[in-house]
């Protein structure tokens, strides 16, 4: 065996046999569906009421959020999150309590003092605030956007909107009657609110 096969039998073993696809990033109804799945599991398993509102609340979170994120961008950090806590996080958290009995998770302390339930809780609280915060950084950068374009049109057009106002006055015209009457020229609405007894 000569140098050259050598080095060709070397390039074979470098290279892969087949080609490893990347795992697909998960859709926006990837996403829904996995939350779906989760809050099911939830609801079927019976689980304390006050876990359930933790679980609601994340998903509600992340139900609120998932639109809003094409505009900070489906590669961001927070996407990721928001992703991750839909397919990963949050199922995980629930599965690994499910797993234990039930009885033994909720009395028998297993960290610190604190039950399995405990950490669950802990858990879900912690999911609950990130996605809190979230929400709020995407919801301001839809606010900033608001702000950047009004700043735009007041420098476009030079003068920022009072909000508008309404003038009725300024907007009354004469009407003319079409009943009898009709020939004595134009009639100048009340200035005050009419009352529809008073008309002919």
């Amino acid at each position: 065996m000569g140098f050259l096969d050598w080095v060709r039998g070397v390039n074979e073993k470098l290279e892969p046999q087949g080609a490893a696809t990347a795992p697909s990033v998960p859709t926006e109804h990837d996403i829904l569906n996995a939350l779906d799945r989760t809050e099911q599991l939830a609801h079927d398993a019976k689980l304390h009421p006050f876990v359930l509102a933790r679980v609601n609340r994340v998903s509600r979170m992340i139900r609120d959020t998932l639109p809003r994120m094409k505009s900070v961008g489906l590669g961001s950090s927070d996407s990721y999150a928001v992703m991750a806590t839909a397919t990963d996080y949050l199922p995980e958290a629930l599965g690994g309590y499910l797993r234990l009995p039930r009885d033994w998770a909720d009395s028998r302390p297993i960290d610190r003092g604190k039950t399995s339930l405990m950490l669950l809780i802990d858990q879900l609280d912690l999911l609950g605030a990130t996605m809190d915060k979230i929400f709020d950084a995407v919801a301001r950068a839809d606010a900033d956007a608001l702000i950047a374009h009004g700043r735009f049109l007041t420098a476009r057009f030079g003068h920022e909107s009072t909000g508008g106002e309404l003038d009725l006055q300024a907007g009354a015209r004469s009407i003319t009657p079409a009943g009898p009457g009709a020939g004595q020229g134009p009639v100048t609405p009340p200035a005050g609110p009419v009352n529809p007894l008073d008309l002919p």
